[in-house]
This record gives structure tokens, C-alpha cells and sequence, in this order.
């Protein structure tokens, strides 16, 4: 894996796709650690030009449905893995143990593949999203919360209703339909098939500001 502070090619989503929602949780406490994750200095989310080419076209058509796409994470610097991480060493912290993995114990999340050394999310073309509907003025019911780790996140979970499974389906048509493939244990979670930099994890930090 190579590593690069090179911004070239990224946009910020925001600029690039004006409807879009972001609620970006590692730039507030509302995430997993309860704490801004290192490397997150705005509440911006970007991508790589390819990447946020194919989420306005998936975000186009979601709005045709009565839909807007509403983001929680996109390009995530090596520096957040790193934190990540260093939490998951961390016996003694488990503030949002209740909200996000009540069914583990902490010392399982790295063993389990929760938390990994290397992100997708960190080589730019990936994108954690819901559905917003806007008749409602709420988010799609997922039947799950963002970054809950277990079971209850993989796609094709059984134990929820038949109107929570076919909101988990319309997003990911949705997104597969647009160049992206999903992941099998997390509903949220779409990276671009025809990634351009596959081998390279990026390490500048997420603000407005940067060289593109």
C-alpha cells in the first residue's frame, strides 16, 4: 500500500453535488469513540472527481424518487484509521459501548475485522450514505444505525421488517446501478467499482480547503 498527502483529483461533495445532506459523525462526538476523530478539521465530506461523478448522478436519481442522499463518511485520512485503532487497543474506553456494540466485547472489534489497519474509505472513492425522504423530512428507516457493529448492519439481515429490508434494497440498487459495489456486513457502505487509485491510502485532512 502506498501513501500520499497529494489532493489532486478530489472534490469536496458538497461544491460537487449542492442537494446532497451531510451529517458527517467523525467531525462530531455522535460516533463510535464519542470523541471528533484526528485528521476530520471540517464538517466536509470529499471524493475523488470519479467517485462524486457517479454519487450525483445515483444522487439525481434518488431526488426523482422523492429521495436526497444524506452522507456520513466519504474519504477518511489514513490519521482517522490510526485513531481508530488506537481506541480499539483500548480496553478502558467503551463510553459508546451501549449505542454502537452492546452485543461485543471490545476486545473482539480488531479480531472480528470492525477495525482494520487500512480503509477503503481512505483511497477516496468510498461512501457511507442513507436515504433522506423528503415527503417525511426523515431519514429512510434502515431497520439499523451507521457504524453499529454486528450482525444487524449486514445487508441482507433476516430479524427486520419487510419494509426496513426493501429500504436496505433501494438504496443498494440504487448505488449499484451508479458504478458502486456494496459491502456485505455494512448497508451504508459503497465503494466505486473503477476506484482510481485502488493502492494508494491518502493521508491530507478533511476541510474545505485544499488543492484540487
Amino acid at each position: 500500500m502506498k501513501y500520499s498527502d497529494n489532493t489532486h483529483g478530489f472534490v469536496s461533495i458538497g461544491e460537487a453535488i449542492p442537494d446532497i445532506l451531510l451529517d458527517i459523525r467523525y467531525y462530531s462526538s455522535f460516533n463510535f469513540i464519542g470523541e471528533r476523530i484526528d485528521g476530520y478539521e471540517e464538517p466536509v465530506a470529499l471524493l475523488t472527481r470519479e467517485a462524486a461523478q457517479a454519487l450525483k448522478e445515483a444522487g439525481r436519481e434518488a431526488v426523482g424518487q422523492g429521495f436526497c442522499l444524506k452522507i456520513f463518511d466519504a474519504y477518511r485520512p489514513q490519521k482517522a484509521v490510526d485513531h481508530f485503532v488506537r481506541w480499539a487497543k483500548d480496553p478502558d474506553d467503551i463510553r459508546m459501548k451501549a449505542f454502537f456494540y452492546p452485543e461485543l466485547e471490545k476486545k473482539d472489534i480488531i479480531p472480528l475485522g470492525y477495525i482494520a489497519e487500512h480503509s477503503s474509505h481512505s483511497r477516496g472513492s468510498t461512501v457511507d450514505l442513507t436515504l433522506f425522504e423528503m415527503a417525511s423530512q426523515r431519514d429512510l428507516d434502515m431497520g439499523g444505525t451507521f457504524d453499529y457493529f454486528g450482525e444487524l448492519s449486514h445487508p441482507d439481515y433476516s430479524c427486520i421488517s419487510e419494509v426496513q429490508h426493501a429500504n436496505r434494497m433501494l438504496l443498494r440498487e440504487l448505488m449499484v446501478k451508479h458504478g458502486f459495489c456494496p459491502l456485505e456486513t455494512e448497508w451504508w457502505h459503497f465503494t466505486l467499482e473503477k476506484e482510481p487509485w485502488p493502492d494508494t491510502c491518502f493521508t491530507f485532512p478533511v476541510r474545505c480547503e485544499f488543492n484540487h
